[in-house]
């Protein structure tokens, strides 16, 4: 015969959160141990940290401290800001929140603190359960903790992170730089993306700058919702290719694919990009100057599709 589980009210259980839960747990430490998978030793209650006091401390395997928050109610901001002062005030690495429900915003935030900080987060819900007419017995389940997926996840956040204010930083000396050349960029904002665009007067087409790691190009970017019509531009300005590159005063790339939509004339330079800052002030020249020349060379031919 298979009993069925049956959930109990925490409070019936453990009536006091600091003198009842906290004290079972300091002799239960095993059940963490179990929920966690860390090796938990000499656990202490209500540890002063400054004004506060922690709920518990235990020691890890290497003997460095790991802070344990009790709740036995719905995650709320109070614990949580308790949790990271606490874990600074100790100088620990580890954390441990147990609550009774964990409401989704802070399941999303011990989420980041994993991916982003230098220390470990546990969040587990706690239920007290019976079966039959047993006695009550404390079930923990980790609900988040840390992996080595989230600490992955959280370098390549803060990879985009600086890679999106080198960009920027990037635009904004461009354009400024730019200015000097033509005005066609003169009320762009920079941006985080890999591209700043001015329209070319005709709905779908624009003047755009586009950076990569190491090199930098501009183009015309020919990109209407109508890919046949993007392909007839395309071809009408091809006509007059050599004009065209006569006027910039080198040879452009002719980019169109079979397949893709939008279509592309562009130079491309190797002088640097985002990540060469040292050669920031040679590429925006180059840029400019090319910009300038592509503008020149394209207008006059715009005005007649």
């Amino acid at each position: 015969m298979i009993g069925r589980i049956q959930r109990v009210r925490l409070r019936e259980v453990w009536r006091h959160e600091a003198l009842d839960f906290s004290t079972w747990l300091e002799e239960n430490v095993d059940v963490l141990v179990e929920a966690t998978g860390l090796q938990l030793s000499g656990v202490e209650r209500e540890q002063a940290v400054g004004a506060f006091s922690v709920d518990l401390i235990a020691e890890d395997e290497d003997g460095r401290p790991v802070v344990i928050e009790n709740q036995l109610e719905k995650s709320n901001h109070d614990h949580l800001g308790k949790l990271l002062t606490y874990l600074v005030g100790i100088e620990a690495r580890k954390a441990i929140w147990i609550v009774a429900d964990p409401r989704p915003e802070h399941v999303g935030v011990v989420t980041w603190l994993n991916e982003s900080s230098s220390a470990d987060f546990y969040l587990l819900k706690l239920e007290a359960i019976r079966i039959g007419d047993s006695e009550p017995a404390a079930l923990l389940t980790q609900i988040v903790g840390p992996s080595e997926e989230a600490r992955k996840a959280g370098a390549k956040k803060k990879q985009m992170a600086e890679r999106e204010r080198q960009r920027y930083r990037f635009f904004e000396g461009l354009l400024e730089h730019a200015k000097l050349r033509t005005q066609l960029h003169a009320n762009i904002s920079p941006s985080k993306e890999s591209w700043v665009a001015a329209g070319a007067g005709i709905g779908g087409l624009a003047f755009t700058y586009v950076v990569r790691q190491r090199d930098a190009r501009v183009e015309l970017y020919i990109d209407t919702p109508d890919g046949d019509r993007n392909q007839r531009i395309f071809e009408a300005l091809s006509l007059k290719k050599e004009r065209i590159e006569a006027v910039f005063g080198l040879p452009l790339v002719w980019d169109t694919k079979e397949g893709r939509r939008a279509c592309r004339i562009q130079k491309t330079f190797a002088t640097g990009g985002y990540r060469d800052e040292g050669a920031w002030e040679a590429v925006y020249e180059e840029l400019a100057e090319a910009m300038a020349k592509l503008e020149s060379a394209l207008k006059p031919h715009l005005q007649g599709l």
